[in-house]
């Protein structure tokens, strides 16, 4: 399962359990290897173990080196994940699944580079309506903060809690599920978790552009050092 630990890969993950067709081996996590955060949400690495040891399947990090205070180049990153594939197919996984809504150029992106480890990928949320989604999503039960808001959204969504407030509040324009990539969230509690992550939201900060929550497992102690350093770039 392609995780990055927010509401879309949450909600396709709940569809794949509840249909049974599948056995879910990993979530596998692309996470900065400098910074420690998950790539685009930026969210703690340590809340990231923590939320997979709450859900009960085996987490698979996938470190991004930094390029000069970059993102990782993308060939970088391809030749990477073929590489995690590879391991994957070794053993026995022949199919990836993902938590994508309607970009048809990403999932063919996807699609070519599995095709190249003969292997496929499975979109259980495929062209479903986003706003039914993202009240379904609620309706069911998961609940997740903004962990990164662009900034086109606007500062005073970033650790928020994603409810039916947040949908009627979203600025006109604004994909209710973020699927342009609008904003990311941590999806702490709902029915694929045994029990919750316990996470508050510490420091709002900026970097490039983009508003970041950095969220924190609830007795973590108040970090210190500026946290806008921390943030990968993306």
């Amino acid at each position: 399962m392609s995780w990055s630990g927010g509401k879309d890969s949450a909600a396709a993950l709940h569809a794949l359990l509840c249909a049974g067709d599948h056995e879910i081996v990993a979530l596998l996590t692309s996470v900065s290897e400098e910074y420690r955060r998950i790539s685009h949400h930026g969210v703690r690495e340590a809340l990231l173990e923590r939320q997979s040891e709450a859900i009960g399947i085996p987490l698979e990090k996938v470190y991004l080196p930094s390029n000069q205070g970059r993102p990782c180049a993308n060939e970088v990153y391809e030749q990477i994940m073929a590489d995690v594939m590879a391991k994957f197919y070794a053993q026995g996984v022949r199919t990836v699944a993902f938590g994508d809504l309607f970009l048809a150029d990403l999932r063919a992106w996807r699609e070519a580079n599995l095709a190249k480890a003969d292997m496929r990928g499975l979109f259980p949320l495929w062209k479903r309506d986003t706003t039914e989604l993202a009240h379904e999503i609620i309706e069911m039960g998961f609940k997740a903060y903004l962990s990164c808001v662009e900034g086109a959204v606007g500062p005073g969504f970033v650790g928020r809690p994603y409810d039916a407030a947040l949908l009627r509040d979203l600025p006109a324009g604004i994909d209710p599920c973020g699927e342009y990539g609008e904003f990311h969230s941590f999806v702490y509690d709902g029915p694929i978790f045994p029990k919750p992550v316990a996470v508050r939201v510490g420091e709002i900060v900026v970097r490039d552009g983009r508003y970041y929550a950095d969220l924190l497992s609830e007795e973590a102690p108040t970090p210190v050092a500026r946290v806008a350093d921390s943030i990968p770039p993306v």
